[in-house]
C-alpha cells in the first residue's frame, strides 16, 4: 500500500510529456535504427526519473497549498500518506541517478537533463509565481526534452522544430492557466493566478496560437525529408482548435493537457492520425 502511494507521487501519468524526447528520432528517420531507438528509450526513461524527482520536490514545496486544493489535497504527500522527508530524499536520489546515468548515454544529454532539473527547481521555488515567466518556463522544459532526444540519438535538431515545440507547449500551458482561473477563480491555491485574467490569457493565445501553426507549417514546408509533411497541417489545426474547445467547456481542475489527451477521444484520434500520416510520409514520400 505504501509502495503504491510512492508510485502515485511519481506521477507516471505525466510521463506522457516525455514522449517529446522521440521527436528527433522520428523526424530524423532514425526509427528503424535499433541503436538510435535504444538511446532514445534510455533518454525517455531518464527524463521520467528526473521529472518524477521534480514533481516530488514541487509537491513538498506546495504542501500547504495542495492541502487546500479541491483535487491536489488527495495526493499522497498533501494528504500525509507519504512524509515530506521521504519524498525529498527520493527526489534527490532520482535526480542524481538520472544525471549520472545520462552521462553514459551522452555527455551532452547529461548537461540537458541537469539544465532541466535546475530549471524546474527554480520554477518550483520562484518562477512558477511570476506571471508570464511561469508558462514560458514550462515551454522551455519541453524544448529541452526535444534537444535531449536529439543529443541522445546524435542528430542535429531543427530550429523550426524547437520553435514549434516552444509555441505549442506555451499554448497548452496558457490553456491550463485559463482552466485553473475559470475553475478555481482565485489565487489561494496557485499564487500566480492573481496576476492573470481571462482577457489577458485570451490575448496571449491570440499571439501564440497562430505562431504555433505558422512555425509548424514552415517546419513541414522546409523539411529536408519531404514537403508532403505539410499534409499534417490541417490535422494539427484541428487538434489546436479541439484543445481550445476542451478548455472552454471544462469545469474541473485536473492535470491539464495530459488528462485531456487521456480522456478526450477526438483528441486521441487526432494525435493518432497525425502520427500515421507522419510515419507514412517519412517512410514512403520523397
Amino acid at each position: 500500500m505504501y509502495l503504491k502511494q510512492v508510485i502515485i507521487s511519481l506521477r507516471p501519468g505525466q510521463w506522457i510529456k516525455n514522449f517529446f524526447v522521440f521527436a528527433a528520432l522520428i523526424f530524423a528517420r532514425k526509427f528503424t535504427d535499433l541503436a538510435a531507438i535504444e538511446k532514445a528509450l534510455a533518454a525517455f526513461a531518464l527524463f521520467c526519473l528526473v521529472s518524477s524527482g521534480v514533481y516530488l520536490i514541487n509537491d513538498v514545496i506546495d504542501y500547504e497549498k495542495d492541502k487546500r486544493h479541491p483535487v491536489k489535497k488527495n495526493r499522497p504527500i498533501a494528504s500525509g500518506k507519504i512524509s515530506r522527508g521521504l519524498a525529498l530524499a527520493l527526489a534527490v536520489v532520482l535526480i542524481i541517478l538520472s544525471v549520472s546515468l545520462s552521462y553514459v548515454v551522452s555527455r551532452e544529454l547529461s548537461f540537458v537533463i541537469l539544465a532541466y532539473a535546475l530549471l524546474n527547481l527554480f520554477y518550483s521555488l520562484y518562477l512558477k509565481n511570476v506571471v508570464i515567466l511561469d508558462v514560458i518556463c514550462i515551454a522551455v522544459g519541453f524544448v529541452l526534452r526535444v534537444i535531449a532526444g536529439a543529443m541522445a540519438v546524435g542528430v542535429i535538431f531543427s530550429s523550426w522544430l524547437l520553435l514549434c515545440t516552444f509555441f505549442l507547449t506555451l499554448f497548452l500551458a496558457i490553456g491550463k492557466r485559463k482552466n485553473e482561473l475559470m475553475v478555481l477563480g482565485n489565487a489561494e491555491q496557485r499564487a500566480v493566478l492573481g496576476g492573470y485574467s481571462l482577457e489577458l490569457l485570451n490575448q496571449m493565445n491570440a499571439v501564440v496560437l497562430p505562431s504555433t501553426l505558422i512555425t509548424y507549417a514552415l517546419y513541414t514546408f522546409s523539411s529536408w525529408h519531404s514537403q508532403w509533411l505539410i499534409l499534417t497541417v490541417p490535422v494539427v489545426l484541428y487538434g489546436l482548435f479541439r484543445y481550445l474547445y476542451i478548455v472552454d467547456k471544462k469545469r474541473v481542475s485536473d492535470n491539464g493537457p495530459s488528462d485531456d489527451l487521456f480522456y478526450d477521444r477526438p483528441l486521441q484520434l487526432t494525435v493518432t492520425v497525425w502520427i500515421l500520416i507522419v510515419l507514412a510520409v517519412l517512410l514512403y514520400a520523397k
